[in-house]
């Protein structure tokens, strides 16, 4: 069974920081792409960065130079570190794991609550 568990979420004001973490089990973890999503109400959800098997990142031009996604193979984790948060981010956060070749192996977590506010 696959699983995605996120944690981190929470409150914070304008200009904070917030480390969102995901742990996974029931795939090899080291070789899939990792990603994080988030949705915002009434809002389609949306890419907010990947990282892949080789390190490699991309994020969401409305998150650049403030968020960075890492991954921690022994620990099968990856974070999202959120800094200078705007109530702009405020959204559901998912986790995500894609198989760089088999396309259909893509799982999503739950989700985590971040709220951004004053």
């Amino acid at each position: 069974q696959v699983q995605l568990v996120e944690s981190g979420g929470g409150l914070v004001q304008p200009g904070g920081s917030l480390r969102l973490s995901c742990a996974a089990s029931g795939i090899t973890f080291s070789i899939y792409t990792m990603g994080w999503y988030r949705q915002a109400p009434g809002k389609q959800r949306e890419l907010v960065a990947t990282i892949t098997r080789n390190g490699n990142t991309n994020f969401a031009d409305s998150v650049k130079g403030r968020f960075t996604i890492s991954r921690d193979n022994a620990k099968d984790t990856v974070y999202l570190q959120m800094n200078s948060l705007k109530s702009e981010d405020t959204a559901v956060y998912y986790c995500n794991a894609n198989h760089p070749v088999f396309s259909a192996s893509r799982y999503w977590g739950q989700g985590t609550q971040v709220t951004v506010s004053s």
